[in-house]
């Protein structure tokens, strides 16, 4: 009877391996047949890149944000230095020149409830101006465009203390994209 009872308890401790084996033996073929995708925010810089500027980065549109500007100018700077192998200069020599402007900064009715407007739209375009210094065939003028809804209740002064952190990422996303990336 003892000699039976040992012989279960031996199978059950082999089945246990035995299962524990096969389980471990899945897992590493499964994790070895996975698809590995990433996904790079950049496109390869050529190696002869090394070095980028960026200029002051005006507020040319009818109505004047202030705080745009110097924010637009300071976030670009960051992401670059933050995403990029490249080395900040103020000097002409930079191999990526980065200049340009915010060309439009207005306000519209964008959506109208009865007789009274219930929402507002903010739109932000940004003309940039890239000029890549040692190959003259890469250097373009583009413009970044966003809009941004708020309700019709808020002035500009109030829809602007919530929206200008998202003004300033969106344009930065969108200029550096247009200059790092193959979109």
């Amino acid at each position: 009877m003892q000699h039976t009872f040992l012989n279960n308890k031996q199978n059950d401790f082999f089945n246990s391996v035995g299962l524990l084996a096969a389980g471990l033996f899945m897992m590493a073929i499964f994790n070895f047949a996975t698809c590995k995708y990433s996904f790079k925010d950049t496109s390869p810089i050529p190696a002869e890149i090394k070095t980028f500027r960026v200029n002051f980065l005006e507020n040319k549109a009818r109505y004047v944000n202030t705080q745009l500007s110097p924010q637009l100018t300071e976030k670009l700077k960051d992401k670059i230095r933050g995403n990029t192998r490249l080395r900040q200069v103020n000097e002409d020599s930079a191999h990526y020149d980065i200049s340009g402007y915010v060309s439009d900064y207005s306000v519209s009715t964008s959506g109208i409830s009865g007789n009274n407007a219930s929402s507002n739209r903010l739109s932000v375009s940004f003309h940039l101006i890239f000029k890549n210094n040692l190959d003259l065939s890469k250097n373009f003028e583009t413009d970044i465009s966003t809009n941004y809804d708020f309700n019709a209740s808020q002035n500009l002064a109030q829809a602007e203390t919530i929206l200008t952190p998202d003004i300033i990422k969106n344009t930065i996303d969108g200029i550096f994209n247009k200059i790092f990336s193959n979109w």
